[in-house]
C-alpha cells in the first residue's frame, strides 16, 4: 500500500488523529469498547500490503455486518482530513480516497435499517407528521416489516440514527458534485438536505442532550444516596 515508510507513517498518524475526532463526536454517547473495536479494524485495514487488499477487507467486513457506523465515521474522517490537508502527500490522499470509495460501495451493499428510516422520514413533507414519525422510530416495536411497505416499522435508537445522519451529511459534503453513493445522490436536493439537518438538530436537542442530562442526574443522585 505504501511506497515508503514515510507514507506508511503518514497514514498511521492520520488514523490515530481520526480516533480522537470520532471520540470527541461520540462524547459520552458511545462506549470505549466500541471505539476501540472500530480503531482495531481501521488499523488492520491501514496495515494491508496493498490498497486492493485493504478494499477487500472493507468488503468482507460489510458482508459480515461488521462495517459499523463508528468504523465508517473513522474512514470518512480520515478521507476528510486528508482531502483538506495541505501537508499530506498526494500518494497518501489517494490511498484514503480509494478506501473511502470502497467504504461507500460497501455501504450500499449492507443497506442498514437506519437508511430506510431516513428515506421514509425525508419523504414526509409535513413537519409535524415527520417529527411524529421520528418519535415512533424510537419506540420499541416488533422489529418486523409492516404490511404496508411504506410504513415506518423499524425501531432504532436516537444515537444510532444520529450517527447515520452524520454519515450521510459527511458523504454529501465530501463530494457534492461527484458522488457515486446512491443514498447521498438522492439527498442532494436543498430541501432534503435542510430536512436532514433539522432531523439531526432535533435528535440532538430532544433526545441526546436530554439523555446525557438524565444520566448525569441519575449518577449524581446515586452518589448522594451513598
Amino acid at each position: 500500500m505504501y511506497d515508503n515508510l514515510e507514507d506508511r507513517d503518514a497514514v498511521a498518524r492520520l488514523g490515530a488523529k481520526c480516533l480522537s475526532a470520532v471520540s470527541a463526536y461520540d462524547n459520552t454517547l458511545e462506549n470505549i469498547e466500541t471505539l476501540d473495536a472500530a480503531q482495531a479494524k481501521f488499523d488492520d485495514i491501514l496495515n494491508s500490503p496493498s490498497v486492493d487488499v485493504a478494499s477487500n477487507k472493507i468488503k468482507s467486513l460489510a458482508k459480515a455486518k461488521e462495517l459499523d457506523s463508528s468504523l465508517i465515521l473513522l474512514i470518512n474522517s480520515a478521507w476528510a482530513k486528508a482531502k483538506e490537508s495541505t501537508t499530506i502527500k498526494n500518494e497518501v490522499k489517494d490511498i484514503m480516497y480509494r478506501l473511502y470509495k470502497a467504504t461507500k460501495s460497501s455501504l450500499r451493499s449492507i443497506a442498514p435499517k437506519e437508511i430506510k428510516l431516513l428515506k421514509h422520514l425525508l419523504n414526509i413533507t409535513d413537519p409535524e407528521e415527520r417529527f411524529s414519525a421520528l418519535a415512533t422510530a424510537f419506540s420499541p416495536g416488533d422489529g418486523h416489516d409492516a404490511k404496508d411497505p411504506g410504513a415506518l416499522s423499524l425501531y432504532t435508537t436516537p444515537k444510532e440514527l444520529h450517527k447515520w445522519i452524520k454519515i450521510m451529511l459527511d458523504a454529501y459534503h465530501l463530494n457534492k458534485e461527484d458522488t457515486d453513493m446512491r443514498e447521498a445522490k438522492q439527498m442532494t436536493q436543498p430541501v432534503v438536505i435542510q430536512r436532514l439537518f433539522i432531523l439531526k438538530e432535533t435528535i440532538e436537542e430532544e433526545y441526546l442532550e436530554k439523555t446525557t442530562f438524565l444520566n448525569a442526574q441519575t449518577e449524581a443522585d446515586s452518589k448522594t444516596e451513598l
